[in-house]
């Protein structure tokens, strides 16, 4: 990808995760929880204005709908930034790994 972007939230980086396989947005919390282990809790007011705001950005795309709960997937720029970032993650962690020594288990 040509254009760096910002780091993505957490929460953004989860519902492009998600869209990977077409989902409405009780899904993406559902999915969510389950990733993370009920880590990440995604309330409606957080999903439906990134839903828009990734919309807006063509990261994702609404899928034709039955009338009832609108479904989204994740678009090919949508996935370049997933790429991205998990390139980004990735430099982030071996750095941490690196230079730590590894995650040390304490208990």
């Amino acid at each position: 990808m040509s254009q760096q972007h910002p780091p993505l939230t957490e929460g953004v980086y989860y519902i492009l995760l998600s869209l990977y396989e077409p989902r409405h947005g009780y899904g993406i919390i559902q999915l969510t929880q389950q990733l993370t282990n009920n880590r990440v809790n995604l309330g409606a007011g957080t999903i439906y204005g990134a839903i828009k705001s990734l919309l807006e950005k063509g990261w994702i795309r609404p899928i034709e709908d039955d009338g009832r709960k609108k479904e989204y997937i994740i678009t090919n720029e949508g996935k370049k930034i997933i790429e991205y970032e998990i390139s980004r993650l990735k430099e982030l962690f071996e750095n941490g790994i690196r230079i730590t020594g590894g995650a040390k288990n304490e208990g």
